[in-house]
């Protein structure tokens, strides 16, 4: 049996827990909200059509921020189509996706619906079809308390108080050929430039977040960040990264070190953002929006005939059925997350609900976990105060697509009278007896100790078995002398919380 230890040191902080980290993404896409969030004819619906089993699911996932309303959809989106009287409003053809909106979910709805979960709007706006007349409009229509032609309107149509919305994105992904209005980053620098402090005219106080590269893949990598700060760094206050991971040929080893990539990512996009900030002289320092992360089959999506042009409403598209591989790796993406707090400011799991998501639902049907549920909900509630950087002894293994990689990776963090340990062990054969050094923690006792493993690291949930893959508590986690001590079971996530 592998053996690994941890030393953690309660001045090693790596910065705080953001609880931006735990945000989502929820875009007009598939079943994500049609269906998804909202179902007027569903036995749970409110009054506004929203589905409560999957807002009680929300909850418990522990989402702080949802991004909205895409993603790709928000490129072609002209948001005045999504308020007032809903049979008014138009259905749209989306070029995204090839499917029709159909309008009935807007600013209006989504912000109550948003009040339920407890979470924050991130707001996107469309720059690459629009500009920024419209950017403004929206503005002054989600954010002005009264008196003006749109914030009036925004009261007329039954929303006296504003929405306050703080984060807003500057376009999605606007360095990808996919995307209706896709421009160069010296293009869509200098827009965003201009857009960014047009909107800061209306209010100075707004956070915006600059579109970075759509992936670490993109031939354009590094240079687009670079061109496009030069142009907008005194004017944002964050640049996004998204980012998504798959088993590719079988190879399970390499997918379950894709953390590895993303702290290469995350790294990559630090340094060149500090190096423009250097250049300009600048007090300032960006921030990293990740606000687009997860694991997605993408090579499965784009061989198979989801996206058509039967112009349907809302089609299944993206309907990934996650394994306890996926669960582990999602878990471990989010635990890299927390050891970049430090410049990590924002992060949004895509998505929330149906499409590469955590929940599933059926219409007219229940609504279930999937495996990747339970690592962020875990986190979510236990994760606070600062994080920690642990240094890890394991043994490592080599990757083909990554290079080396230790067995076992972890991250702590630590509050006035909490702790939190996150463990995963990448083994795919073998567990691993780990002890971790917890003295500096003041901690002294295992509170709870939870574990997403099983025997068939392919186990999933699925509509007729909801339930197949939990957490289950890790009687081998004990505190003695300081030194906590559990064993992982192969390709595994594990939560520990001390006092």
């Amino acid at each position: 049996m592998p053996r690994a230890h941890i030393e953690l040191d309660r001045r090693a902080v790596v910065g705080p827990v953001r609880r931006r980290t735990f945000g989502s993404f929820v875009e007009h896409l598939g079943r994500c909200v049609y269906t998804g969030i909202y179902e007027p004819d569903h036995p749970t619906a409110n009054e506004d059509g929203f589905r409560m089993d999957v807002v009680e699911l929300v909850r418990e996932l522990g989402t702080t921020t949802i991004r909205y309303p895409g993603g790709n959809f928000v490129s072609g989106f002209r948001w005045e189509d999504s308020v007032g009287p809903r049979d008014r409003r138009p259905v749209r053809r989306d070029l995204a996706w090839h499917s029709l909106e159909p309008n009935q979910v807007g600013l209006d709805e989504f912000a109550r619906w948003l009040k339920l979960t407890g979470s924050e709007l991130m707001l996107a706006v469309n720059i690459a079809t629009r500009g920024i007349l419209p950017a403004l409009d929206l503005l002054e229509y989600a954010n002005h308390p009264s008196g003006t032609a749109l914030s009036d309107l925004r009261v007329a149509n039954g929303t006296p108080e504003p929405h306050n919305v703080r984060m807003w994105c500057l376009g999605n992904e606007m360095d990808g050929p996919w995307q209706t209005g896709f421009m160069t980053a010296d293009d869509y620098g200098k827009l965003a430039a201009r857009t960014a402090a047009a909107m800061r005219m209306a209010d100075k106080d707004l956070e915006l977040v600059v579109c970075g590269s759509s992936g670490s893949g993109m031939p354009t990598f590094g240079d687009w960040e670079r061109t496009v700060l030069e142009h907008s760094y005194e004017h944002v206050d964050h640049v996004s990264c998204h980012a998504y991971y798959q088993v590719h040929d079988g190879d399970l080893g390499s997918f379950l070190a894709s953390a590895l990539d993303m702290e290469h990512f995350i790294d990559t996009v630090v340094a060149t953002a500090d190096h423009v900030g250097h250049k300009k002289r600048s007090r300032k320092r960006i921030g990293i929006s990740f606000d687009e992360w997860n694991v997605w089959y993408l090579k499965e999506h784009q061989e198979s005939d989801e996206v058509n042009d039967e112009w349907r409403f809302a089609p299944r598209q993206l309907e990934d059925v996650y394994t306890v591989a996926d669960a582990v790796v999602v878990g471990n993406l989010l635990m890299t997350l927390l050891k970049r707090s430090d410049r990590v400011t924002s992060a949004s799991l895509a998505q929330l609900v149906n499409v590469i998501a955590p929940i599933m639902t059926e219409p007219g049907g229940p609504a279930w976990r999937q495996t990747t549920f339970h690592p962020f909900a875990i986190t979510s509630r236990l994760a606070s105060g600062e994080v920690i950087r642990p240094v890890i002894d394991a043994p490592s293994y080599l990757t083909a697509r990554h290079g080396e990689a230790s067995l076992v990776d972890a991250v702590a963090t630590v509050d006035e009278d909490r702790a939190a340990v996150f463990l995963v062990n990448r083994d795919l054969r073998e567990p691993a007896r780990l002890t971790v050094d917890v003295r500096s923690l003041g901690s002294s006792r295992v509170v709870e100790a939870l574990t997403l493993a099983d025997a068939d690291a392919y186990a999933k949930n699925t509509l007729a078995e909801p339930e197949r893959v939990a957490p289950a508590v890790n009687a081998s986690a004990v505190v003695a002398d300081g030194v906590l001590s559990v064993e992982l079971p192969p390709v595994s996530w594990t939560a520990i919380a001390l006092r």
